[in-house]
């Protein structure tokens, strides 16, 4: 497809909250509206549909006479998002027992329209236009004879978000459920999902525990008291973040073992990761052993964090080699040493959130257009 920085083509799409609904359109990769904001009625399911009808309905007359060509956008899970359906959501008691909200909106505005979760569509907004582009772009312009083309994505929040792209195209996996990282064990209690130590609670509690304080405060209080800007227990405050990125450090460890993709980090708490990524470099470029006490690298690839200036400059370095090829007087370039980018977000989480829905409904557009054409 052409480049959707010039593609006039117009997608409506939606930033859906518990608590309210954002509503806009974008068009050569740009927001064109104002938000427009209504509550999100969750608890009542016919004024919350009635509302996300409205804010479309207000949408298209706001960029009348254009005319939308889809709608795409985030929302909480679970769901089967390959046919537009969402299902329970603590969020939206409402919506139990399953909610055909794609089909609903394509029957009443007669266009496509695309459902994803946050973490899917953040992960594949900096696919194409934030963290692979910049990657690529560097390796090119020191003639490495390399790029990336799969993308880890994390979001850290309230929850622990997650989501995957390989070979450009997210991952949903058969059931809409790929990505789920929240949900795998937790480094310190097994027993325990790994996002009740990636997560606003997990700060909050391990800073409470350490610091053996009855107040609940604030991740920004406990970032501020951790680099010392604010009266409290740094010590605790310190231990809370580094906690968060041993664990995250957990989760990331398999995940790049099977995808064997670079990292990015968005979400309010990756404000703090000064304190966080150091643990996870830890942990990834570590060791793990066998029962005859043989030692291996945690994960193949050595980790790479690029907002670090000597961990950057050691990433662009060209350390591909030529080889000969048997019988032939040709040579090719070999990247023996495998490296894995680990940053965070170019572009911001909600903008890579609302990019991502806007080019993947233009991505599928496109499929569609072509395989039509050649029946």
């Amino acid at each position: 497809m052409n480049d959707f920085y010039t593609d006039e083509r117009i997608v409506m799409t939606l930033d859906a909250g518990g608590t309210n609904f954002a509503f806009s359109a974008i068009k050569n990769g740009q927001q064109i509206t104002d938000s427009i904001v209504f509550p999100s009625f969750a608890t009542d399911k016919e004024k919350c549909l009635k509302t996300i009808i409205e804010g479309f309905k207000r949408v298209k007359d706001t960029i009348s006479p254009l005319i939308p060509s889809a709608i795409s956008f985030a929302f909480p899970g679970p769901a089967d998002y390959k046919n537009g359906i969402i299902g329970d959501l603590p969020n939206f008691p409402s919506f139990r027992g399953g909610i055909a909200l794609g089909p609903m909106l394509e029957h009443i505005f007669q266009i496509p329209t695309f459902i994803n979760n946050d973490g899917d569509l953040f992960t594949y907004g900096e696919a194409v236009a934030g963290f692979l582009p910049f990657i690529n772009k560097k390796l090119k312009e020191k003639n490495i004879n390399k790029s990336y083309s799969n993308l880890i994505g994390i979001t850290l929040g309230t929850g622990f978000g997650a989501g995957v792209v390989v070979n450009t195209q997210i991952c949903q996996g058969d059931n809409s459920a790929a990505g789920e990282l929240w949900l795998t064990q937790n480094y310190f209690s097994p027993n325990i999902i790994a996002e009740e130590s990636v997560s606003i609670r997990a700060i909050q509690r391990v800073y409470k525990r350490d610091s053996a304080s009855n107040e609940i405060l604030d991740p920004e209080d406990i970032y501020l008291i951790a680099k010392g800007e604010k009266h409290g227990n740094k010590e605790a405050a310190l231990k809370a973040f580094e906690e968060m990125g041993t664990a995250l450090g957990g989760a990331l460890v398999n995940t790049i073992s099977l995808v064997d993709a670079p990292v990015v980090i968005g979400g309010g708490i990756a404000g703090a990761a000064e304190f966080i990524i150091p643990k996870i470099l830890e942990h990834l470029n570590g060791n793990i052993a066998d029962n005859n006490g043989n030692k291996y690298k945690r994960v193949i690839p050595e980790i790479f964090y690029l907002d670090n200036p000597e961990s950057y400059n050691n990433f662009i370095k060209n350390t591909g080699v030529e080889v000969e090829v048997p019988f032939t007087d040709k040579k090719v370039i070999y990247n023996e040493q495998k490296k894995i980018p680990i940053g965070l977000s170019k572009l911001g989480t909600s903008e890579a959130i609302w990019l991502g829905a806007y080019y993947l409904a233009l991505n599928n557009l496109d499929k569609k257009a072509f395989s039509e054409k050649i029946v």
